[in-house]
């Protein structure tokens, strides 16, 4: 169950990465209450899964994951150029993530 929470903590500190894009600048207060809203959802979610899954593994995965969706998101939703070593950079997060978990509780 811890891991479906990190999930979603995950997915909320995403939706607020996102949404800082739409705050200009946090000039805007409705994409700027989101964003608080969404990382403070992201951080609670994160706050939880931690008392099951060991606190590096929990962060390594929460942070690389969610680099891994905004870059993802970035591409193909905001149209961010893709490169070469940007491609390169992401399949490496997909192996470090992959090996935290491989080598963490799996609760």
């Amino acid at each position: 169950m811890s891991w479906v929470i990190l999930f979603f903590a995950i997915v909320f500190e995403v939706a607020g990465t996102l949404t800082l894009k739409f705050t200009e600048g946090m000039t805007r207060l409705l994409p700027t209450v989101l964003m608080f809203a969404f990382y403070l959802v992201s951080l609670f979610g994160l706050s939880v899964a931690v008392s099951k899954i060991p606190v590096g593994t929990a962060y390594a995965v929460w942070s690389g994951v969610g680099t891994l969706m905004v870059a993802l998101l970035g591409v193909f939703w905001l149209k961010e150029e893709v490169t070469v070593l940007r491609s390169v950079s992401m399949m490496l997060i997909v192996i470090g993530v992959a090996g935290l978990y491989l080598t963490g509780s799996h609760q």
